[in-house]
């Protein structure tokens, strides 16, 4: 049978029109769709705004169920669940957007690493783990190897945050050299504590290689070596600690009056701690000289020198302590009263009970936070 070419000219016109009305369908549909949706979006980010968070949930889920695809509208719900706690259904709004096949490579990064925070925040360390694991080589490495750092030290896991740091040093994100010293030092006090001496004098040495001028490797080495009776080895460590951190060798300073006993050193002990407290006067430091030169008049005239310098309310209940059964002299009474004076002063000040602002006189409207009324009658020293 021949072809008809009248009803093949006949039929265009028809498919035509059918194909327009459709499209005419789907772009009035589509449009509608996409009109209703930002309402709900931009409805819900007005609430969220006013702080009326569960409000803006639902106008949220709201915006995601007329549009599913919209990744963006389900990042935003995730990360208010995450914000007001609700730790599982952020982890359920971000698995679900893994798990969509169709999520371009970005979003899937992006909701990796959202995944990764609501573990964190929800105290699933191992989970947070793996997943900030995952983010490796993407556009999050730096955050995630930072979150691992950070992951690692609530953990005490010194042995991966030493790598994590190495890691991250390589990347040239920032030098971790004094952070990844204390890790060795933390490893170094496992391994005392374990009765594994070599192993702790191996991690102290890799402390010291990480950060040479840092205090606690130092410090650390001087303890131990005291610990073991060798206080020769012990005053080098803390004569190394006094020429690198001169401001961190009080810490040790009675340790190194009572080595330098037990070693015969004391009368070059004595020299070098008065000169340390010539350029940095503390207490510690003054308890040590009076540990090698015990003499009650020589203490005395060292507190009272050091009242002078250093008016703190420590040198003045040491000089009190001294004074027991005798007048205290005028030079004596007069330093005591401008470190008592000092030291109150702080005291003598009126609190804002709103933002803490703090001021020698009385306001009835704070001046930080202009509430009326917030100031508390009575000073700080008398509020116990």
């Amino acid at each position: 049978m021949d072809f008809d070419l009248q009803w093949l000219l006949l039929g265009l016109p028809v498919a035509f029109a059918v194909g327009w009305l459709a499209s005419r369908f789907d772009m009035r549909q589509w449009r509608r769709e996409q009109k209703d949706s930002p309402k709900a979006y931009y409805k819900g980010l007005n609430l969220l705004l006013n702080e009326q968070h569960d409000k803006a949930i639902d106008a949220f889920i709201e915006a995601v169920q007329q549009d599913p695809d919209t990744s963006d509208l389900h990042f935003a719900l995730g990360n208010l669940f995450r914000r007001r706690g609700e730790y599982e259904r952020a982890v359920r709004v971000h698995e679900h957007l893994l798990n969509r096949a169709d999520l371009p490579k970005a979003e899937r990064t992006r909701a990796q690493h959202a995944l990764a925070q609501d573990f964190m925040k929800a105290g699933l360390f191992d989970r947070a783990e793996q997943a900030y694991r995952a983010l490796h080589g993407t556009s999050f490495d730096t955050e995630a190897r930072l979150a691992l750092l950070n992951l690692h030290e609530r953990s005490r896991d010194w042995r991966a945050a030493v790598d994590e740091a190495r890691e991250l040093e390589r990347t040239g994100t920032a030098s971790f050299a004094a952070r990844t010293s204390h890790y060795w030092c933390e490893l170094a006090l496992e391994a005392d504590a374990k009765q594994q001496s070599v192993v702790a004098d191996e991690a102290l040495r890799h402390a010291r290689e990480a950060a040479p001028r840092a205090a606690r490797p130092l410090v650390l080495a001087g303890q131990r070596a005291a610990a073991r009776g060798e206080h020769a080895a012990a005053l080098s460590a803390w004569n190394d600690l006094s020429a690198v951190q001169p401001d961190a060798f009080s810490l040790v300073a009675r340790d190194y009056a009572a080595s330098a006993i037990a070693s015969g050193e004391a009368a070059a002990a004595l020299g070098k701690l008065r000169a340390q407290h010539l350029r940095t006067p503390t207490m510690d430091l003054l308890q040590a000289i009076a540990t090698l030169e015990p003499q009650p008049e020589r203490q005395r005239e060292r507190l009272l020198k050091h009242l002078r310098d250093q008016p703190t309310l420590s040198a003045a209940q040491a000089l009190l302590a001294q004074s027991q059964g005798r007048t205290l002299t005028e030079p004596e009474a007069d330093s005591l009263r401008d470190a008592l004076g000092r030291a109150a002063r702080p005291l003598q000040r009126y609190r804002c009970a709103a933002c803490g602002f703090e001021a020698q006189h009385y306001f009835w409207q704070c001046p930080g936070c202009l509430n009326w009324d917030s100031y508390p009658p009575q000073r700080l020293e008398d509020m116990g």
